[in-house]
């Protein structure tokens, strides 16, 4: 094991893990950075693995991810804001109940 793999096996853990653990309780402003903080951190991981296993291939992972994490984010931002749903038909919010 050299040490870009020992950099992503520490990352994954150390990094991702309370990202997701935000991610899955919080405040909905927390989740949305935990979120996209996760996603970047995706990215590292892949990069690093990429460079560790010596697979040029790799890259293009961590390419498809950091072009997807922020699109994923913005999806989540107006799940949260109360966009329109898959249908098109607008989400009622807490706020918007008379």
């Amino acid at each position: 094991m050299n040490a870009w793999l020992l950099a992503a096996c520490v990352l994954l853990p150390a990094g991702v893990g309370p990202c997701v653990w935000r991610a899955c309780r919080g405040e909905p402003a927390q989740r949305l950075t935990a979120t996209s903080l996760a996603g970047t951190m995706a990215v590292a991981f892949f990069l690093l693995a990429a460079r560790g296993l010596h697979r040029t291939a790799y890259v293009d992972v961590a390419l498809v991810t950091a072009v997807l994490a922020p699109t994923s984010t913005l999806v989540y931002a107006r799940c949260l804001a109360g966009g329109a749903g898959p249908s098109g038909e607008r989400r009622e919010t807490a706020a918007g109940r008379d």
